[in-house]
């Protein structure tokens, strides 16, 4: 929804950039998405436009290059080689605003590149809009990224890892940077990471992926406090706690994501999972619903499963 934000989590290799990447048709031609629709609703000058992105047939095509820019925007996770290094900074950020209004001169648009660069904090924004990409430093280069993702102003904004490649210092500064543009632009985002910390801050719903599935859903109180499944338990159990003073080494999870050309029958994180039930390795589970918001994929929330092993916090009531 517009002005909120849901966070994609999960490790690297469950598939949450092919699935942005997949929003935006970027996957190309071998990619194999299967959904039953990926549909987008905008709202055009007070009526809603629906769009299933999955049937427009050319990713490169007129109808989709439209959609890219005012409607949907994407900032990549890595600023080095997002950028064209033949082009000016300035030129690569108003080559949207050029050509999805035709009749706005460079004058003009030079104008709204500067005041995005004051926005993002870079300085010297009058002489920096006319240097090249190796001028820039890591963190620099990211506000041009962001840049280039906001100028024209787009209705839904994937952050894809934004934030990867930079410092600790400046990932929270970065961070910071989008979440006031998002308020003052009342945009959605979608933000892709494996940052429980960062999610905890941003997000409004957070959606649990494993091995190109989500796994879990759910408000970020619901998924911080009551999460239900073991992978989501995981993840969160990696985090490491400013308050704690247990010295036992920090919990880390076994095993890899699996190898989804030839995916595991039945649910795909059962051969990692300690809790692991027989039905597990033969069938996907089901989908159980515990609150409005909230839902998980897993066996150990049938009624027959038993649960007597399962952390308390983990136990919910199924609606």
């Amino acid at each position: 929804k517009r002005g909120k934000t849901l966070a994609v989590v999960g490790e690297s290799g469950c598939g949450k950039s092919v699935t942005m990447n997949s929003i935006m048709r970027f996957t190309g031609k071998n990619a194999i998405v299967k959904a039953d629709s990926i549909q987008y609703n905008a709202l055009h000058d007070g009526k809603v436009t629906e769009y299933h992105l999955e049937s427009i047939t050319k990713p490169n095509g007129p109808e989709m290059r439209a959609l890219r820019g005012p409607d949907l925007s994407m900032v990549f996770q890595d600023p080095m080689s997002s950028l064209n290094p033949v082009y000016k900074v300035g030129d690569q950020v108003a080559e949207g605003l050029l050509q999805h209004n035709k009749g706005m001169k460079k004058a003009e648009a030079r104008e709204k590149v500067l005041e995005m660069f004051r926005k993002l904090g870079i300085p010297d924004p009058e002489e920096r809009i006319d240097c090249y990409p190796h001028q820039f430093s890591g963190g620099m280069k990211q506000r041009v990224v962001i840049a280039i993702a906001m100028i024209c102003n787009p209705e839904l904004i994937i952050c894809d890892e934004p934030t990867t490649a930079l410092d600790v210092t400046i990932q929270a500064q970065i961070m910071e940077l989008i979440g006031e543009l998002q308020k003052e632009l009342d945009m959605a985002m979608i933000l892709v990471t494996h940052d429980l910390g960062v999610v905890a801050s941003v997000a409004d719903k957070i959606q649990v992926m494993y091995a190109g599935k989500i796994v879990e859903r759910g408000d970020v109180r619901e998924i911080f406090y009551q999460s239900t499944h073991p992978y989501t338990r995981a993840l969160l159990d990696s985090v490491p706690k400013i308050h704690s003073t247990n010295k036992e080494t920090l919990y880390s999870l076994k095993g890899t994501p699996p190898d989804l050309i030839n995916p595991p029958v039945g649910c795909s994180f059962a051969p990692r999972c300690e809790y692991g039930m027989n039905i597990c390795r033969k069938k996907y589970p089901e989908l159980t619903k515990f609150s409005d918001t909230q839902e998980c994929n897993c066996w150990l929330h049938d009624p027959r499963a038993d649960v007597s092993n399962l952390p308390e916090n983990m136990i919910r009531r199924r609606q």
